[in-house]
C-alpha cells in the first residue's frame, strides 16, 4: 500500500510505499540473485486488525554482484487488515543476527 514503510538493512531513510516503483523492484531483483531463503519465526503477536511477526531470515545467494554469501537478518513485519485482506504495513530488517559483544 502507499503508506507502507520499509527500513532496509542497508540503513538510510525509510522508504515509503509510493517510492516502490516497478523499476525499484526490478533493481532489487538484480541485486539479490540465485539464492535461498529460510525464515524462523521468533514471536508472533496478533490483535483484531494487526499482526506483528519477529523473524530471523537466513538468505544465501549473490548480493550486489559478489560471490554467494550468507545474509542473515533480524526482521519485524507488521500486517494490518484492510477489509478481508491482510496488507504489509511495515518491514524493518537489520544485519545484527549474529550479535555484537558489549565487552
Amino acid at each position: 500500500s502507499d503508506d507502507f514503510t520499509l527500513m532496509s538493512p542497508f540503513g538510510g531513510k525509510p522508504t515509503r510505499g509510493v517510492e516502490m516503483t516497478s523499476e525499484r523492484w526490478e533493481a532489487m531483483g538484480r541485486f539479490f540473485k540465485n539464492g535461498t531463503l529460510e525464515q524462523e519465526l521468533v514471536q508472533a503477536y496478533a490483535a483484531a486488525d494487526m499482526v506483528v511477526l519477529a523473524l530471523i531470515e537466513r538468505a544465501h545467494g549473490e548480493v550486489g554482484g559478489l560471490p554467494a554469501q550468507d545474509w542473515p537478518l533480524r526482521v519485524t513485519l507488521v500486517y494490518r487488515r484492510e477489509g478481508s485482506e491482510w496488507r504489509l504495513a511495515h518491514r524493518h530488517a537489520d544485519p545484527l543476527a549474529r550479535g555484537i559483544s558489549l565487552e
